[in-house]
């Protein structure tokens, strides 16, 4: 069984646009530097990635909920290092 051409599409874009946080979340993990991180921006951010898991959920689209948790889980790491290493 294929699957169909929008899933694919939505599968690649978001493997794509989730792991373009990978280096982010690496550079601040390693150098525990966050200062040049805004937290405004990836609160605001992860918000807007709740919402896109709830639209996910509504329209039933395993590629959006899968993408956009994992994208959460990423920006969630950003968030915990920049409130634990901005002193």
């Amino acid at each position: 069984m294929s699957l169909p051409i929008l899933d694919v599409v939505g599968i690649i874009a978001g493997t794509i646009t989730t792991i373009s946080f990978m280096p982010q979340v690496i550079k601040a993990w390693k150098s525990k530097s966050v200062k040049d991180i805004s937290l405004g921006m990836y609160t605001l951010f992860s918000v807007g990635i709740i919402f896109w898991i709830l639209y996910g959920f509504m329209v039933n689209s395993i590629p959006i909920i899968a993408a956009n948790s994992a994208t959460l889980a990423l920006t969630g790491v950003i968030i915990f290092l920049k409130i634990k290493h901005n002193k």
